[in-house]
């Protein structure tokens, strides 16, 4: 919050307009828009605890945060210089810095806690002094008291000042050339902003230094509410395509997907203006989900809508949409849709099926390197977009064939490292191993066999390329797999080593009854649990003598560790049932509710042991049997 010198220590900070903010340029409505991180332009908000508002019906009342300032990425080229603000009255600023010291620091301080009772007394005792206080500077930003009560969201002080403020007080602007609405706007409480609209509507209209409405403000903060309300405010001759535009674009980048469809119904010009800018956001929005149908996400409703407002365009105004900037320099190869390969490198699958939909050429389209969007699902390991591949039929031959700039096939692709982030879902190494031994067979299986030796500029074949990228992966899947085989064989040992001791100890002495059902039960589960144990003891020391062949990691030992777990599990259950019946059997005509007891205490290890493994075991069953699945989509994306 902007503050004078002379205040307490907390509340003195300067704000003063920089050179950037005056010199910052504004959006080009041909290129695709961004989202970038905005800079403070404006006061800084001090924290407060909001106030309920009483007698209001539609208020709504939002915890206290920051306001913060647009950045110069969506100013227009020359700011509104200073001289030309509706700024407020200087008088006090300029006076006796007594008067600075006696009525700006208290009253600033009682707008910012919200204390009515303390401003009004100072109202009172200077209103022969200063009978237009309400309307002077009390800040350095040139703030009144109005700009740091909307900004601190103290709604009952704002309702209070208003009952005593003049509708052009109202519009005063601070030094950023924001009135106390736009400051409203950005905080999100549409509570202020209706008040002030009931006593001054001309406020949605009135621009910041760098021509921001308050509408604009509030889209660009993503605050849905206040964006709802101020274009309901708006009449229809102040819905002009020079106060609306850019809205929906801000819109689409907070993802608040149904203002922009009902903006776009009243005004189609706007959707003609910034469907370029809509459609790069779109691109970069890989949250955009597939519908259930007969219902659709507003953000896809919002996407074909776009797609069908350019559908009957000439073909070269679609192509230049759709195209966009270039993003490298030298000689063009294919410098196709923009939108389109920024959808393929971040995975977004639903926003590249519905526009291939509109515009099947697009799947033919190279980008500047020559590459398909399916060879980038391969270097991304985007599988879902990888898969649309299989829906081409015979035409896919003439596209897996592509090689880049460095002679790289599709192959080769899947040879060169990966991002880490798209194995999130892969845990521990030897799993992302065998992921990436699966794409490297599944795009082998599509390739000619003269594209599988074929060398790149650097004189390497695919298969060597991801030998080498490889290569601390399958040395670190080898260490993973060898250090959890050889702790599960030492448990599996111990079993072992228990229950077949046991079974010359048995419970009852020397001779039991051999027709006692319960010793009989005890003799069989310390059988099985030895029988158990000793297998996982050979599936375990078949993983640590293994060769480590790329077909043992894509199967072989991943199913060998899923087998000794699930043996070493099994044989832990049947030796603590054992246990029990045994305690039972020994203690049964003495202490038989503490031998009922402890039998099923004894039962807790096993139990324990699913809870602490069964995270293992269900990666290890997933990536085994899952991944027999993953290019094989159970339904059509493009054309289902």
């Amino acid at each position: 919050m902007a503050s004078t010198s002379g205040m307490t220590p907390e509340l003195e900070q300067q704000h003063e307009p920089t050179d950037e903010s005056i010199n910052a340029s504004g959006p080009d409505p041909g290129q695709e828009i961004r989202p970038e991180p905005t800079r403070v332009l404006q006061t800084e908000i001090v924290p407060a605890e909001p106030e309920p508002e009483p007698q209001l019906e539609q208020e709504e009342v939002r915890p206290q945060e920051p306001a913060p300032q647009p950045g110069p990425e969506h100013a227009p080229e020359q700011a509104v210089p200073l001289a030309q603000l509706n700024l407020p009255l200087p008088d006090l600023l300029n006076n006796d810095r007594r008067d600075f010291v006696d009525i700006c620091v208290p009253l600033y301080e009682a707008s910012i806690k919200g204390d009515w009772a303390t401003a009004a007394g100072i109202l009172q005792q200077y209103s022969d002094r200063v009978p237009n206080l309400l309307g002077c500077s009390i800040t350095d930003n040139n703030e009144t008291a109005l700009h740091v009560a909307a900004s601190a969201q103290r709604n009952k002080f704002v309702r209070s000042l208003l009952t005593e403020m003049t509708v052009g007080e109202m519009e005063y602007q601070n030094n950023q050339g924001n009135t106390a609405l736009c400051l409203a706007a950005i905080t999100g409480n549409v509570g202020i902003a209706e008040l002030m609209l009931l006593k001054n509507k001309r406020l949605l209209t009135i621009r910041d230094a760098i021509t921001m409405t308050p509408l604009y403000l509030a889209a660009t903060y993503g605050k849905r509410d206040m964006v709802m309300y101020l274009y309901s405010q708006m009449d229809s001759d102040e819905r002009t395509h020079e106060n609306i535009k850019w809205v929906s674009t801000r819109c689409v980048e907070a993802d608040i997907f149904d203002i922009p469809l009902k903006i776009f119904a009243d005004h189609p010009e706007c959707a003609q203006t910034e469907v370029q800018s809509i459609l790069g956001v779109l691109a970069f929005n890989c949250s955009l989900p597939r519908p259930v149908a007969p219902h659709e996400s507003e953000a896809l409703k919002l996407l074909r809508g776009v797609l069908e407002s350019i559908e009957e365009r000439p073909k070269d105004e679609i192509n230049t949409i759709l195209r966009g900037p270039r993003t490298s320099q030298g000689p063009v190869i294919g410098y196709s849709s923009q939108v389109l390969f920024v959808a393929a490198e971040l995975g977004n699958t639903n926003f590249i099926v519905e526009l291939i939909r509109k515009f099947p050429d697009l799947v033919w389209k190279t980008n500047d390197d020559g590459l398909s969007i399916f060879h980038i699902a391969v270097s991304r390991r985007h599988l879902d977009i990888y898969n649309l591949l299989h829906e081409l039929g015979s035409m896919k031959e003439s596209i897996i064939n592509l090689t880049d700039p460095e002679g790289n096939n599709m192959l080769h692709l899947v040879g060169k490292m990966a991002d880490k982030n798209q194995f999130q879902d892969v845990p521990g190494a030897a799993f992302r191993m065998q992921r990436e031994l699966l794409w490297y067979k599944e795009v082998e299986s599509k390739l000619p066999p003269s594209c599988r030796e074929w060398k790149n500029n650097s004189g390497q074949t695919p298969h060597e390329l991801f030998t080498e990228t490889n290569m601390d992966l399958i040395s670190e899947s080898q260490k993973w797999m060898r250090g959890t085989a050889g702790k599960c064989m030492l448990v599996a040992s111990l079993v072992a080593t228990i229950v077949f001791n046991v079974e010359y100890k048995t419970p009852g002495g020397i001779k039991p009854d051999i027709q006692d059902i319960p010793f009989l039960v005890f003799v069989v589960l310390d059988a099985i649990s030895l029988i158990l144990s000793a297998t996982s003891i050979l599936v375990l020391l078949s993983i640590l003598t293994s060769r480590y062949t790329e077909e043992d990691l894509i199967e072989s030992l991943p199913k060998k560790l899923m087998v000794g777990l699930s043996m070493l599990f099994f044989s832990i259950l049947t030796m603590m049932i054992a246990f029990s019946v045994s305690f039972y059997v020994t203690y049964n005509g003495k202490l038989i509710i503490l031998a009922g007891c402890i039998s099923l205490v004894a039962l807790m290890p096993a139990f324990a042991y699913v809870k602490l493994q069964y995270p293992l075991i269900k990666d290890v069953i997933r990536s085994t049997y899952g991944s027999r699945y993953l290019f094989k989509p159970k339904k059509k994306f493009l054309y289902d």
